[in-house]
């Protein structure tokens, strides 16, 4: 088969660690940190994370894998997008703790 796609291709700017596989499906409101985040909708998937930066070679995956249980509405979702309340004296750091505080 064709090799593990690397996380970087997905364009993250979060990544969470210490929860089940697409757990955050459910949440509606977390904080991280000192900073509070809404979950406003799933993140629909283009092309790109088939794409190799380095080498600009186009694959199947992870899309091909993802159609098989990712896939509503003839769109694929992985990941949610967020809107964050903006407050003073906000950080956002490596290692900070995340709290769900509302589940859908």
């Amino acid at each position: 088969g064709e090799a593990a796609v690397p996380m970087h291709r997905f364009r993250p700017n979060l990544v969470i660690s210490g929860c089940a596989p697409y757990e955050e499906d459910s949440w509606q409101t977390i904080n991280i940190g000192s900073c509070r985040f809404h979950v406003v909708k799933p993140c629909s998937r283009c092309v790109i994370p088939t794409i190799d930066r380095e080498t600009a070679e186009k694959g199947r995956e992870p899309i091909r894998t993802l159609l098989e249980y990712r896939r509503v509405d003839n769109k694929i979702y992985f990941g949610q997008n967020l809107v964050h309340e903006l407050q003073p004296e906000q950080l956002l750091s490596v290692g900070d703790a995340l709290e769900v505080v509302a589940l859908r």
